[in-house]
Parts: structure tokens; C-alpha cells; sequence
């Protein structure tokens, strides 16, 4: 029997397993997908968060995206690609929604409120890759530093910012803003001499980020 739609919650369907979605956990620097594999599910972030990065033919890797709770990935089976196009790799340790390719395709097509989710997911995620765009295009790597740590720390979303963010390494924080960890480096010994971050604990614990290293971003 199908269930009538004002019956329907996205976020209970979203949290518990059923048929064709399993929430599993995973550890820290897991590998969820690699590029290349197929692609046969969507996945939604319960807790934590990931990386989706791209290798070149050439061997070089990017970062394209920092994903975290509450957001989907791996949407791309629903549009026709057969193999990943980037591997996603967890940030901390996080729990994870996995939906089968056809689950989905159910869903969407039976419950209106839940491809409302989905499209209000996918026109974010389209604003978020034209800012970065225009922020890799206009602003100099210290202010696109500056934004990364930001976005990290939930600063401009809905909800409490997170004040501290887990421990990430330099060479992903450059390959992110492109440019080298010699420069990265500097800049954030720059931020935290000027009180923007501070490192909590023994540098194991994770990294403070105050709104105050918005004035990194804002000064011309």
C-alpha cells in the first residue's frame, strides 16, 4: 500500500534503514567510493563529513567539494553516469545513509516532498559551485583560505556555527583552495597570530574558527 504523502517525512525515511537503504558508519580517511566505480546509489550524510576529490590523468588530485551533515552525494547515478566521477573519502568519522539507485527513483516519483528535498539539495549545491568559481576566478588563495575555514565552521548557513572544526591536513586545505601547502602554511600562522584560529588542544583535537576571520574576506 502506498503511503499517502502527507504521511511521508524525508527526514524519517532519511534516518532509518528499509528496503534499499542501509546507515552505516564509518571511520576516518574511508574510502566510501573511488572514481571509476559504479555508480549505483545516492548517499545522505546522518553525521560527519567528506571530501570528494578528482585525480587527473596526470596524477594531480583536487578537492571539488566539502560535504557535511544533512547533505547528499553521489547523485549523479540519477542523471545517467554509470561510474563515479570523483571518489568520496571521509573527513571524520561519520554516519552515512546509503539509497540504491532504484530506491530513490521509487521514492522520487511517489512522494512529492521528498524531491523537494532533493531539488532544494541539488539548487544549493549549483549556488555553492558558482561561488567557488567566482572566488577561484576574483580572490587572492588568503581570502579563498579564509572562506574554506569558514564554510568548515557552518559560518553563513542556517543553525549554530561550529566553533570547532576536525583536524585537516594542510595539503588538503591547499589542494582545495589551489595553491601550495607552503602557502597555506603561512596564511594560517598569519590567522592565528592575528586571534582568527587557534589550534584546540596538542593540534590533535581540531581547529577554533571565529566570525572574526571574517574580516579577512571582507578587507580589499
Amino acid at each position: 500500500m502506498r503511503t499517502k504523502d502527507h504521511e511521508f517525512d524525508p527526514k524519517v525515511f532519511l534516518a532509518a534503514t528499509g528496503k534499499g537503504r542501509a546507515l552505516i558508519g564509518h571511520a576516518k580517511n574511508y574510502n566510501i567510493f573511488l572514481q571509476g566505480d559504479p555508480a549505483d546509489a545516492v548517499f545522505y550524510i546522518q553525521k560527519g563529513k567528506i571530501k570528494l576529490t578528482v585525480v587527473s590523468k596526470q596524477g594531480r588530485e583536487a578537492v571539488v567539494a566539502l560535504l557535511g551533515a544533512g547533505e547528499f552525494f553521489g547523485e549523479g547515478c540519477l542523471a545517467g553516469q554509470s561510474v563515479r566521477m570523483a571518489s568520496a573519502t571521509t573527513m571524520s568519522d561519520c554516519s552515512i545513509m546509503r539509497i540504491e539507485k532504484a530506491s530513490v527513483i521509487r521514492v522520487l516519483r511517489d512522494h512529492p516532498a521528498f524531491s523537494e528535498l532533493l531539488l532544494h539539495h541539488l539548487l544549493s549545491r549549483n549556488i555553492r559551485i558558482e561561488e567557488d568559481l567566482v572566488d577561484q576566478l576574483f580572490n587572492s588563495s588568503e581570502k579563498r583560505l579564509a572562506r574554506v575555514l569558514l564554510l568548515l565552521a557552518n559560518f553563513g548557513k542556517e543553525g549554530k556555527p561550529e566553533l570547532v572544526i576536525p583536524k585537516i591536513s594542510q595539503e588538503t586545505l591547499a589542494e582545495i583552495v589551489g595553491t601550495t601547502r607552503s602557502r597555506v602554511s603561512f596564511f594560517m600562522n598569519r590567522f592565528r597570530k592575528m586571534g582568527f584560529i587557534q589550534y584546540s588542544g596538542q593540534q590533535t583535537e581540531g581547529l577554533e574558527v571565529h566570525s572574526s576571520l571574517l574580516n579577512v574576506i571582507l578587507h580589499d
